[in-house]
Parts: structure tokens; C-alpha cells; sequence
């Protein structure tokens, strides 16, 4: 014990650094990063679903598409073209057979647009795809 004091008595700089906290710190940030994300994301693109009572289960989608009420088109989350639509879903389909889509339209979106879509998914070899909608609340 005496050589502990000796050593707390000496005028000599403290040569440790006590990472303890820090790591509890930036494992507190990284898990309000993960919460938030999520939520950043999905308030990103604002798209009024419509409605339906008999909606269907969720399809599991290797392509997201969503088209806004300005008739932009989002694919995988990233705004596209019309072409580069069609360029990825060719490309892709060529290495992935079982290609789906799921179309996530804006209830006042063209529907003409939405069966421009439609059309390129199909001519670029999508075989299934599905309509986002969300399920009715009973009455």
C-alpha cells in the first residue's frame, strides 16, 4: 500500500488513459444511429399507399420500386430513370431467375405510370411482382 501512495504523491503526468467510458459512449451512439436510421429511411420517401381490406401478405422483394405522386421513380431507395429502370431489372434478371418486384405507387401517381412499370418489369424478365398497399382498418 505505501507504494501505491508513493506513487499518487509523485508530481509525474498520468501515462494511462481510461477508455472504459469512451467505449460505453460510442456504444450508446451507435445504438441510437441504429434506431434513427431505420426511421430516417422510411420517413425519406413519403408515399400515400392506398388501402384495401383483403391485402395481401408481404412479398419478399429483391427490388423495390416506388413511384411519388411527382411521378419519380426510387429504385432500391435511389432515384432513376425510366432506362436505368429497365437497364438494372435486364441485368439483374439475367443472373437472378426468380426476380420480384414490389411497386410502391403514391395513391394520386399517375396510373398510366404505374403500368409503365409494370411494362418494364415484365419486358426485362420480372416474372412476379406485387403492389404495395396497405391493409384497411375492419369497420
Amino acid at each position: 500500500m505505501a507504494g501505491f501512495e508513493q506513487n499518487l504523491s509523485e508530481d509525474e503526468p498520468i501515462s494511462t488513459i481510461n477508455i472504459v467510458p469512451f467505449v460505453d459512449i460510442v456504444l450508446v451512439l451507435l445504438i441510437i444511429f441504429m434506431l434513427t436510421a431505420a426511421a430516417i429511411i422510411k420517413a425519406s420517401f413519403q408515399v400515400n399507399l392506398p388501402r384495401a381490406a383483403n391485402a395481401g401478405q408481404n412479398v419478399k422483394s429483391t427490388l423495390n420500386i416506388i413511384l411519388t405522386k411527382e411521378n419519380q421513380i426510387f429504385l432500391n431507395g435511389k432515384e432513376s430513370s425510366r432506362e436505368n429502370l429497365a437497364a438494372f431489372v435486364r441485368q439483374e434478371s439475367q443472373t437472378n431467375a426468380d426476380l420480384q418486384a414490389v411497386i410502391s405507387a403514391d395513391t394520386i401517381a399517375a396510373y398510366g405510370k404505374v403500368i409503365d412499370i409494370i411494362d418494364i418489369l415484365k419486358g426485362n424478365g420480372v416474372k412476379s411482382f406485387a403492389l404495395n398497399i396497405e391493409r384497411k382498418a375492419n369497420q
